[in-house]
Order: structure tokens, then sequence, then C-alpha cells
């Protein structure tokens, strides 16, 4: 990993744990299992009702997957270090935790993309679209958005790997991502940098146009509905699911494509908080508790 005076890393501190450490840890760990209960419910009643065997309800379980996975990938060590007197991970568990870190960001990417789609065949175009959203199709996007985002990630793991360290082993940051490795790197981090904007574009960028690009559709079928009642329904979903993807999208733009001045330690930390902890605590509340099917469903159940 290190040549020459380089030091070879054996692990990483983490800075962003320097105030209320208590207090965190409780609202970390509130975060944590309202995400966790919140998605596994949706799993569970997807089971249950089979009126939740939909193409919507297919991806929505996808959705609720990759939450848990998103959050379970840097939750669990966030608890832990904040309980520590120095919050620490290892060289190996870094970029491990990044990998996976960046290819729950990547398949969410993707994802949602086609989740905007999915609505938009189903308001757009009603007549075809159990033959646009059939069973092989469904498999094909779910697991090209995996992939997708494995891939994406494999890529910045690979450059991130080959970064050496002049004996800088302090991340401003809770936990690990390529911005903050590149900022204490002493090596070329061109290749790296020229892969996150590369990826701001075809992963970020691309599908959020996508989303807003079917929403702006879907808006415009609804609008021409003859019924109030349906129109302020419609509308109210495409607003909150608007309003979540933004959030996520916008975020994450911040946190990759950042200015060379950088932001504030606080700032680093609150703007990963929103897009990689906030958000997948959010998803079924917006894309799916609202639903009334869902909340049926979730009545018998109780």
């Amino acid at each position: 990993m290190a040549e020459g005076n380089q030091t070879q890393v054996i692990e990483f501190m983490l800075l962003g744990f320097s105030w209320g450490k208590p207090f965190l840890f409780l609202v970390f760990l509130a975060i944590y299992l309202a995400t966790l209960l919140g998605n596994s419910a949706i799993l569970a009643l997807s089971s249950l009702n089979p009126r939740l065997h939909s193409p919507m309800y297919f991806f929505l379980n996808h959705l609720s997957c990759l939450d848990i996975c998103y959050s379970s990938v840097t939750m669990p060590k966030i608890l832990v270090n904040v309980l520590r007197p120095q919050a620490t991970i290892s060289y190996h568990g870094c970029l491990a935790q990044m990998f996976f870190l960046m290819g729950c960001a990547g398949a969410e990417c993707a994802l949602l993309a086609v989740m905007a789609y999915d609505r938009y065949a189903a308001i757009c175009h009603p007549l075809h679209y159990a033959h646009v959203m059939r069973w092989g199709v469904r498999m094909v996007a779910a697991t090209g958005c995996w992939l997708w985002g494995l891939l994406d990630s494999a890529v910045h793991t690979f450059l991130a790997s080959k970064l050496s360290f002049c004996g800088a082993t302090q991340l401003q940051h809770i936990f690990c991502d390529v911005p903050p490795l590149l900022r204490i790197a002493c090596s070329n981090t061109h290749p790296s940098e020229v892969a996150l904007h590369a990826a701001s574009i075809f992963v970020g960028l691309s599908p959020f146009l996508f989303v807003v690009i079917s929403y702006l559709r879907i808006l415009a079928t609804v609008l021409r509905m003859p019924m109030a009642v349906s129109r302020r329904k419609a509308l109210s979903t495409c607003t909150a699911h608007l309003l979540v993807v933004a959030l996520y999208f916008g975020m994450a733009n911040l946190n990759y494509n950042r200015p060379s001045s950088g932001y504030s330690p606080e700032a680093n930390t609150l703007v990963s908080v929103l897009y990689c902890i906030i958000t997948p605590m959010l998803n079924p509340l917006i894309y799916s508790l609202r639903n009334q099917e869902v909340r049926g469903t979730l009545r018998k159940v109780l």
C-alpha cells in the first residue's frame, strides 16, 4: 500500500464525534431503529397482502432492502464509535465500509429512477402498464440497479486503495468515504477526483434528471384528471416523492462535488447524515406508509 518513506496506515481516527456524545448516541440509535422498523415493516406487509405484489411494491421492497443495507453499513460502527473515547476504524474496514456505502448510494440513485418510470408508466400509460412492467422487466431492472451501484463503488474503492498517506490518519468525518480520504492523501488523487466527477454525472445527475422528467410528465397527466380528489391525492404523492428525491440527490451532490476549499467539519457531518442516514429512514414513510393499501394491511396486522 505504501512505498518509500510513506506510512503504512493500519487505522484511521474519525474526528467527527467531537461534541455531545451521549446525545448523539441516543439520536443515532433512534434513527437506526426507526429505519430498521419502517423498512422491515414494508417487507413484512408486502409478503402478507397479495394486493401488495404489484410492480410498484416490488420496487418498494427492493428500496426497503437497500435502505436497510445502506443504514447498516455505517450506523453500527457509528454507534460503537460514539461510545468510545477515540473513534477509529481499521484501514481495511474503511475500504469495506466505503465500498458498500457507495454501492448502496449508486444502486439507490438508479432504483429511484426506475421507480419514477414505474409511476410514469402506471399513470400515463395504464393500459400498457402490465406489459411494460412484466415480471422479467422488473427483475432485469432491479438486478441492474444493484449491479450498477456495485460496479461504481468497485471503481472508487480500487482507486482509493492505491492512495498513500504520509502519516495522516485523521479523517474529519464520522465514517469512511472518498472525499475525506482524498483530503489527507499524499499521493496523486486526480484519478479518484475524475472518477467522482464522472459518477456525479452518470450515477447522480442522469437519474435525477430522469426522475424529474418522469414526474413532470406525471404531473401533466394528473392535472388533466377530471376529479379534484384524484388530482389532490396524486399531487400530494408526487410532491412528497420529489422532496425526498431532491433531498437525497442534492445532499449527495454536495458531498461528492464540494468546492476546493471544502466545508467545515460540522457541515460535512450534516450533509452526510442527511443523505445516507436520514433518507433511509424517510423512504418508507414517504413511499409506502402513506399508501392506503399499506396502512390497511398494517391495521389488520395490528
